[in-house]
């Protein structure tokens, strides 16, 4: 059987790609192949940065809704903690995440996209939440992502209608960062990747973890660990050396 996920490395930058056409919808098989990259992806230190894409067509348009149709209670209790185990896994890489969004990311599709730290959509993307009209709720971490992004009242709004949102809208509220033609999707973020990959590994991996745990004196605290223990690594000699002597703008890291 052919892979669901695939996945290529170069430069330190990984492509994951959904590979279930046409909607490349999460089944029980594509959850299995998610989380198995996720955890390679996290013990891998030559990845320095992660790009999710669905391909030129698809992003994820959510669940496969004959297998959710078909289970109960219990089943879909140990399906839905799996899939949202899974989806946080990508959150919580310590690199950081591009989800690159052409076509539909609906459901459970957008709920991966909100995993990502930055988001880049083509102008033919349609995203959306529209579990509600299936007389059900996100359960991969939808309803608590999306708040981080556009606040309850617009998360509620956006949640209890199940309304669909083209590109250039999501962006004006704040749910994908970039809108570029069709095309240029995919090679975008490899472009913010490669930036991304060349930068200081430690610093950025510090950074993330910063940004996803800010708020209140524990963010305080952990801001001052974490920019402490920075100062032990060689990248920050390189930075602060070449600073000294060319200026900003001029350290290569490794």
């Amino acid at each position: 059987m052919n892979s669901r996920v695939v996945v290529q490395v170069d430069r330190g930058v990984a492509t994951v790609r959904l590979d279930w056409p046409p909607l490349n919808a999460f089944d029980s098989t594509m959850r299995k192949e998610l989380a198995a990259v996720a955890f390679s992806l996290g013990d891998d230190e030559s990845v320095r940065v992660v790009v999710l894409w669905g391909g030129p067509s698809c992003f994820a348009a959510g669940a496969d809704i004959n297998q959710l149709l078909s289970m109960g209670f219990e089943k879909i209790v140990h399906w839905n903690r799996a899939m949202q185990q899974t989806f946080t896994r990508f959150a919580e890489l310590p690199v950081p995440v591009i989800a690159a969004i052409n076509g539909f990311a609906l459901g459970g599709g957008l709920e991966l996209a909100l995993c990502a730290d930055y988001r880049i959509a083509g102008q033919g993307a349609v995203i959306g939440q529209p579990e509600v009209l299936l007389g059900i709720m996100p359960g991969s971490g939808g309803t608590q992502r999306l708040v981080s992004l556009v606040g309850p009242s617009r998360a509620k709004e956006l949640l209890m209608t199940g309304r669909r949102l083209l590109a250039e809208d999501a962006l004006a509220l704040g749910l994908v960062d970039e809108v570029v033609p069709d095309q240029s999707v995919h090679e975008r973020a490899l472009q913010y990747a490669r930036q991304l990959a060349t930068g200081p590994r430690f610093a950025i991996s510090a950074i993330k973890e910063a940004v996803d745990h800010a708020g209140g004196p524990a963010g305080l605290a952990l801001e001052r660990a974490l920019i402490a223990g920075l100062f032990s690594t060689e990248d920050c000699g390189r930075g602060m050396r070449s600073f000294l002597e060319h200026g900003p703008g001029h350290a290569q890291f490794g």
